[in-house]
């Protein structure tokens, strides 16, 4: 798509211009978009301007001093009390008579705009309800009619104009603005009343994406209703306060503007409100971190507000200080672990009861060394002189103020801190220069630990200066505090509960506080008394906001640089007016640093309308940026790769995240990780003392042209930091290559995690000297695979006599002494050990009991593991019959020999869309086989195929019974003459050599030799192997002398073409499972051969089935055993593939290895500004057009991997965990 494709199509455009006037009007519809009677805007007319009218009766009674000003207000409201509650009444009493009689439309146009009614008079139920849609509860009717009395009350008690004349003096310019304030503000409160009570219009700024109990009408009144409580207090006040009446002043101008503030979104809704006040109160007023849940906000928020009021009572310095410091060490903890532990769980990547003792040395030591600081230094006095300090006590001898030490102490360990951290990441200096120590071009996981082993040590350095140091240095800084003295006022009863606590939740940015706290009064700050009369806490606060803003300004404004300046620098971002939006901006440039500044101040995203350089101040919301709990994602069968991954992943990030390889990291921050197709978006919820909580999201691996065109630039970014080579004799070679991109490289991450190859098999499958070894390795396998599993049947047997009495000979087994771990897993078929009883004669059942206390010696072998997952099974199919009586019924059909079956290939969609075999009748029902009526749906075999072998075997050795096959296996439905032409090619070497190698492994050394030479000679069992074996390779279709590729991939995905005897395998569906499976090892097994080289022994071949067996998954990717294997980490899988579009097969091989993840961090504020603009363009311009301009590809900001990590239902990464806790200390 070209740079210039529309921000909004036509309809949407349509759509937008219609909504826009209503929301900036409150909820006015006077552009429909279709032709409606006068009276419809006349009714909306009036309804708007009745609350100016009410409010006027009272500001006349009052201006003819008929009543006072508390008078004028109740009357006003009163009288909107009773409209608001005729009005409510009369949509209830209008909504009842349209459910229960609904007027047919004279014309169904099904066509027509959905907004469109159908107006008969101006009383009608239908123009009743346009106008005054109601409320959906009775209790919101309560609640908004009652609220709407008290706003229009309050607003005319507030909008007095004696009232605007006295705040803004007698002057003749001061009366001059009295009336255009008066009138404007009334137009403000008529907005505000219209959208609670009359009909709620559509917000700017929304934050859910439904309105689900009607919060939404609220906001606007609660807004009035702030402004009016501002100027309520100052006349509570007396006048008196200073900054009361100036605010009351400003909040009277900004009161008119308030509309304009709805319109451009500014103004947060309700539950976001709420939401962001106390992530900011908790964070900068209270010590603690943002919240990864709603929930665990509202319970962190209120136990923390709990300890800042409880440390106002206590009336002890010493108390305070033991209290608050314990307390802020427990609330620095995520306590949830601790109850995941007395429940009896394993704590999420934690320290588990280990961090218990440690965590109790830490707070006792904390204690203690608070406690005996403050009783020996309790009027330490003030930290009021610096340099001069130090060299009055290098000339007399004086001892320094403890304070001053800890000063010094801590300005050393922040240095020391900062500049190891510095160093563990790839870039430094804010990403602008590549870290010269850091490991380049390093390709293996055990290179990469042995080069970084440098940089582990100073990490781990850096860590206990981080976490063990600072923070008894920072208590100890706190201790001996003169604001101490002074504890009984609210603000430092705050400032110590904070202080105390982010020493523990945030030790990092502690320092960074107390360190410039320290230096200002080395600089004389004290000499300024306001700032010295604060308090140490409450200038922490200060420095806190401070930092906080200045950090946000920067980065919002460095991601406003980067919209501006690649608008005309990426040729394919550079749209018609890109030449005026940047002379616009650089005009503007004051209103530009103005716009960064209120959003850095509100903490609130700047919002680039459709990611233009057009900038907005979003509303305020919290980090995460979203209402709901971490973890929706939209699932597609490769969100597995990630689920896998993920866990893998989290391990990892654990020491780069507690050594600062990730840099600062704190809530909000985002970082994007890479390998091979994988890309990972890691979000931070949580930190505390100790413990992080992520979040992990997997994107899309489908290779669209905006996905591929940001990946690829990613992976440049990645390569010129970690690929980097230094080149002697240029100037600036440090310099990072990629610096303005919002991403920032920071770290490499160790992983396990499967590596993902794919390789064309043209000349392997389709190559005649490989197909025609095929058939003889199938039948070896298969061989394998039967005798295995008479092994495994055996063992299980013994297992449960061995429960039931106990062993006489004295002997264990040699599987009870090496059992082999199986894996649990779904699955559908279970081969092995399960709890069905295979099908058997009476005779073997008795025999097999008989005897089992002699097999208990036979290696315990387990197939817990459903390689293959569930087989399309290619059943009757369903075709249509038309009866005597003339109806239509479902009747049974087979398929007719020869015919290629395709509906299991495409069993999930409907055969009849495919273009391409719509013309066959695919799908249709057509060309099925004639099905006589009353006669048996499935035909009778020929007369020609007779049961073979069906009467009993009669073996020669004791230990042939062991490895005997179900009977109903034994039965097969072909000629003799078919198996006798066959015979030839059953590999009875082979055989042997299998039986020999598991009476080996089962007897261990025990007569082996003997019972091996019994079972060799036993004709019997081989004749019986020999049957079941060709059996199944007639039946299966896998009896051609040369395989084609074609036949082969069918064959591989269990749908090959109707054979003589393939109802009787898939009857028997553990046999066909174990068919199938002996097929697809064998095509490995070709595969491998013609790569590495041909079997050359039985002994290999023997090996390579084990190991296959042990280590390999081989099946399809479509399997549901596919994805259970690679949750449960298998070490390689493989499958077969065919591309329709090249026309070639192909093969896919998953090893699970360690490898290399390159990480990088993401501007944050770029993300959340992206994140702003897509909630404001679906949530309300609804421009949820695939190809719109705001989801195009952009290298540099990243805009479409950014929109597809948003949560759902905006964005749709594949795969996102829940809130993973990490362990970091």
């Amino acid at each position: 798509m070209g740079p210039d494709v529309p921000l909004l199509n036509d309809y949407k455009q349509e759509f937008f211009w219609k909504r826009f006037p209503q929301t900036v009007l409150g909820g006015l519809r006077l552009k429909l978009g279709y032709c409606a009677p006068p009276y419809v805007y006349v009714h909306q007319l009036v309804l708007f301007l009745t609350p100016w009218l009410l409010g006027g009766i009272g500001t006349l009674l009052y201006q003819l001093r008929v009543l006072d000003d508390a008078q004028a207000g109740v009357v006003s409201g009163m009288l909107m009390l009773g409209f608001a509650a005729t009005i409510q009444g009369l949509a209830r009493c209008m909504a009842r008579r349209t459910g229960m009689v609904q007027r047919l439309p004279a014309a169904n146009n099904i066509l027509a705009d959905e907004e469109e009614v159908e107006f008969t008079h101006c009383v009608a139920p239908e123009t009743v309800q346009f106008v005054v849609p109601g409320k959906r509860f009775m209790g919101n009717v309560v609640l908004h009619t009652l609220l709407a009395g008290a706003l229009c009350g309050l607003s005319t008690w507030y909008l007095l104009p004696d009232r605007l004349s006295s705040l803004y003096g007698h002057t003749g310019a001061g009366r001059g603005a009295v009336v255009p304030l008066f009138a404007l503000s009334w137009v403000t409160v008529c907005i505000g009343e219209y959208s609670l009570i009359v009909n709620t219009a559509a917000e700017t700024a929304t934050f859910q994406p439904q309105d689900t109990y009607e919060i939404t009408p609220l906001t606007r009144p609660l807004y009035i209703l702030a402004f009016i409580a501002v100027d309520l207090a100052l006349r509570l006040s007396g006048f008196g306060v200073v900054e009361l009446q100036v605010a009351a002043q400003v909040l009277h101008v900004l009161f008119v503007a308030l509309p304009v503030f709805w319109a451009l979104g500014m103004l947060s809704p309700l539950d976001a409100l709420l939401l962001w006040s106390m992530e900011q109160t908790l964070v900068h007023g209270l010590g603690g971190s943002a919240m990864s849940t709603n929930i665990r906000l509202l319970v962190m928020f209120f136990s923390s507000a709990s300890v800042a009021i409880c440390t106002f009572f206590i009336p002890s310095s010493l108390g305070v200080v033991l209290f608050t410091v314990a307390m802020g060490y427990l609330l620095s903890q995520d306590l949830t672990q601790l109850l995941v532990l007395v429940k009896g769980g394993s704590p999420t990547l934690g320290l588990g009861w280990c961090g218990l003792p440690l965590s109790l040395l830490l707070i006792i030591g904390a204690l203690t060394e608070a406690g005996l600081l403050h009783q020996l230094y309790p009027n330490s006095g003030n930290l009021t002189v610096g340099v001069n300090s130090i060299q009055q006590w290098a000339s007399t001898g004086v001892p320094l103020c403890p304070q001053e030490v800890i000063g010094w102490l801590l300005i050393a360990l922040f240095l020391i801190t900062r500049l190891m951290r510095e160093l563990q990441g790839a870039c430094v200096l804010g990403g602008t220069m590549l870290n010269p120590l850091y490991p380049k071009r390093v390709t293996t996981a055990q290179a990469f630990r042995r080069k970084t082993r440098g940089l582990r040590v100073a990490g781990i350095i850096c860590r206990i200066l981080l976490k063990m140091v600072s923070p008894f240095a920072m208590i100890a800084f706190l201790s001996v505090d003169e604001s101490l003295e002074k504890l009984h006022t609210a603000s430092l009863a705050i400032g110590f509960t904070r202080a105390f606590r982010v020493v523990w939740q945030s030790s990092e940015a502690a320092l960074l506080q107390m360190v410039v706290v320290v230096i200002i009064r080395f600089a004389g700050g004290h000499r300024v008394t306001r700032w010295h009369e604060l308090g140490t806490e409450v200038q922490l606060i200060l420095v806190s906001l401070i930092v906080n803003r200045v950090s946000q300004f920067v980065y919002k404004m460095s991601f406003a640089l980067t919209v501006l300046i690649t608008s005309w620098t990426e040729s394919k971002q550079r749209r018609q007016s890109a030449g005026t939006l940047l002379a616009l901006n650089v005009a503007l440039c004051p209103l530009l640093l103005a716009v960064v500044a209120l959003s850095a101040l509100l903490s609130a995203p700047l919002l680039p309308l459709f990611t233009l350089p057009v900038f907005l101040v979003g509303f305020p919301r919290p980090l995460r940026s979203w209402p709901g709990t971490p973890g929706t994602s939209c699932p597609c069968p490769d969100s597995v790769y990630y689920q896998q991954l993920c866990k893998r992943l989290a391990l990892a990030i654990r020491p780069a995240l507690a050594n600062g390889a990730f840099g600062s990291c704190c809530p909000g921050s985002h970082y994007l990780g890479r390998f091979q197709g994988r890309l990972l978006w890691i979000s931070i919820l949580e930190r505390g003392y100790g413990y992080c909580t992520v979040n992990i999201k997997g994107l899309e691996l489908q290779e669209t042209s905006c996905h591929t065109v940001e990946a690829r630039r990613v992976d440049e970014v990645f390569e010129g930091a970690f690929d980097h080579v230094e080149r002697p004799g240029q100037c600036f070679q440090l310099l990072n290559p990629n610096w303005g991109n919002v991403l920032t490289p920071c770290s490499v991450l160790p992983v396990r995690v499967y590596s993902d190859a794919q390789n064309v098999l043209t000349g392997i499958i389709d190559s005649p000297d490989h197909l025609r070894q095929l058939n003889s390795d199938f039948l070896k396998t298969l061989v394998w695979i039967l005798l295995r599993y008479c092994v495994q049947e055996v063992t299980c047997g013994a297992y449960q006599i061995k429960s039931q009495s106990l062993q006489t000979s004295g002997r264990k087994s040699q599987s009870s002494q090496h059992p082999v771990p199986t894996e649990p897993g779904p699955s559908v078929v279970k081969v092995g050990m399960d709890s069905q009883v295979r099908p058997e004669s009476s005779s073997s059942s008795h025999l097999r009991v008989q005897d089992s206390s002699s097999l208990s010696s036979f290696a315990d072998w387990s197939d817990e593991d459903d390689l293959f997952g569930p087989v399309p099974v290619q059943r009757p199919m369903r075709m249509m019959m038309r009866t005597d009586e003339g109806h239509t019924e479902l009747g049974l059909g087979v398929s007719l020999p020869g015919s290629v079956e395709i509906h299991s290939l495409y069993e999930s969609m409907a055969l009849s869309s495919l273009p391409t075999l719509r013309p066959l009748g695919l799908g249709l029902g057509l060309g099925l086989p004639i099905v006589d009526k009353g006669k048996d749906n499935f035909p009778a075999l020929t007369s020609t195929t007779i049961p073979c072998n069906s009467h009993p075997l009669h073996f020669t050795s004791p230990h042939s019974d062991h490895f005997s096959l179900p009977m109903d296996w034994r039965t097969t439905p072909l000629s003799s003459s078919r198996l006798q032409v066959l015979r030839p090619c059953f590999p009875e070497a082979w055989f042997c050599f299998c039986l020999s190698q598991l009476v080996v492994e089962g007897f261990g050394e025990k007569d082996f030799e003997q019972v091996t030479q019994g079972l060799q000679e036993d004709h019997a069992l081989k004749e019986l192997y020999t049957q079941v074996v060709l059996s199944c390779c007639v039946a299966l279709g896998a009896d051609a002398q040369v395989f084609s590729p074609n036949l082969l991939f069918r064959l591989y995905c269990g749908d090959g073409p109707w054979t003589e005897g393939l109802e009787w395998l898939r009857a028997n569906k553990e046999l066909h499972q174990l068919t199938l499976r002996a097929f697809r090892y064998s095509v490995k097994l070709l595969v491998d051969q013609a790569s590495l080289g041909p079997v050359e022994s039985l002994d290999e071949l023997y090996t390579t089935l084990q190991d296959y067996h042990d280590n390999w998954f081989i099946g399809l990717v479509t399997d549901h055993s596919w994805q259970d294997n690679v949750i449960q980490e298998k070490p390689f899988l493989f499958s077969l593939g065919h591309d329709l579009t090249m026309g070639t097969y192909t093969s896919r091989v998953l090893s699970l290895q360690e490898n290399l993840v390159q990480v990088g961090v993401l501007n944050e504020e770029g993300v959340r500004g992206q994140w702003a603009n897509l909630s404001w363009e679906l949530l309300y311009a609804t421009n949820d057009d695939e190809e719109r301009y705001s989801i195009q590809a952009h290298p540099v900001m990243l805009r479409n991997l950014t929109i597809q990590a948003a949560d759902p239902p905006l964005g749709y990464p594949i795969y996102s965990s829940l809130p993973i806790h990490l362990g970091c200390l």
